[in-house]
């Protein structure tokens, strides 16, 4: 059921099922997130086969066709949200402008039939761990609605979650650069040296970065460090976390450092864009 939230006079429209039994799939009008932790389950999705070994993930848009054919030991979590709960904010002062508050787009095509694994997005085992705590502390977020901005964390680990699984699934090569990529994308959170992506990649730090420029257009460190701004950049528009937040959130260590490096290649302190951000991404 959507939950009612105990802080503000309103609906919203998510539901957190810490037993999923695939009796109900697809949820009406609802993108459905499916973690399985344990397990395997087989059937079909639109038509297509699938089989899923834990630990795995199941992404299920509004009207999809969807029929379980096999569960085997599977043990899974669910999180499900209305199309209305990516919307950002109400932007009153720029209604007459804009048709709609801005909206988040981050993983929305791991839900699209058009892409390659749409549905049953690839995931890693150096993923699962912290995927599990995502989902776990999500599921406890929905419950607790510990303050008023329980639901701004909500979409925080949202975004999160479905930012890992599209970064992890953007690409079907897996180069040493690829195994670099994928460690960054699962671990941005945490400290990450240089020496951690050379001994992931099997390559010396030279050659390492002159393969993520060739690639990325960046050193390692330098991708690093980008990805970790667009993250905050999204929770800066999404979400109404304090800066020391969400420079946490995206792996770095002080919020003034955060700061500094978001000016600087921004061009905006991160405040002015988040004011910026939220009035024109609608228009985009």
């Amino acid at each position: 059921m959507p939950q009612a939230d105990r802080h503000k006079e309103r609906t919203v429209h998510i539901e957190f099922a810490a037993v999923e039994d695939f009796s109900r799939l697809p949820y009406s009008e609802r993108f459905t997130l499916i973690f399985i932790t344990s397990g395997s389950v087989k059937g079909t999705l639109n038509q297509r086969p699938i089989s899923i070994d834990a630990p795995g993930v199941f992404c299920l848009a509004e009207g999809a066709h969807v029929q379980i054919a096999e569960k085997i030991n599977a043990v899974a979590q669910s999180f499900s949200f209305h199309p209305e709960f990516l919307n950002t904010v109400t932007l009153s002062e720029t209604k007459e402008y804009f048709p709609s508050a801005p909206s988040i787009q981050t993983g929305l095509s791991l839900f699209q039939s058009n892409h390659h694994y749409a549905g049953v997005p690839r995931m890693t085992e150096k993923a699962f761990p912290l995927l599990l705590e995502w989902f776990f502390v999500l599921g406890m977020e929905v419950q607790a609605q510990s303050d008023a901005l329980w639901v701004c964390r909500i979409k925080k680990y949202l975004i999160q979650i479905l930012g890992l699984l599209e970064e992890l699934n953007r690409n079907s090569e897996h180069s040493p650069v690829d195994a670099a990529l994928d460690y960054i994308h699962t671990n941005y959170p945490r400290k990450i040296s240089l020496e951690d992506l050379t001994k992931c990649a099997h390559l010396n730090r030279v050659t390492l970065n002159k393969r993520f420029q060739e690639r990325c257009g960046y050193t390692a460190i330098g991708y690093l460090l980008t990805h970790r701004l667009k993250v905050a950049g999204d929770l800066l528009t999404h979400t109404d976390m304090s800066l020391s937040e969400i420079a946490l959130a995206a792996g770095f260590e002080y919020d003034t450092y955060f700061i500094k490096q978001f000016t600087a290649r921004k061009g905006l302190s991160p405040t002015a864009y988040r004011n910026i951000s939220r009035k024109f991404s609608s228009a985009q």
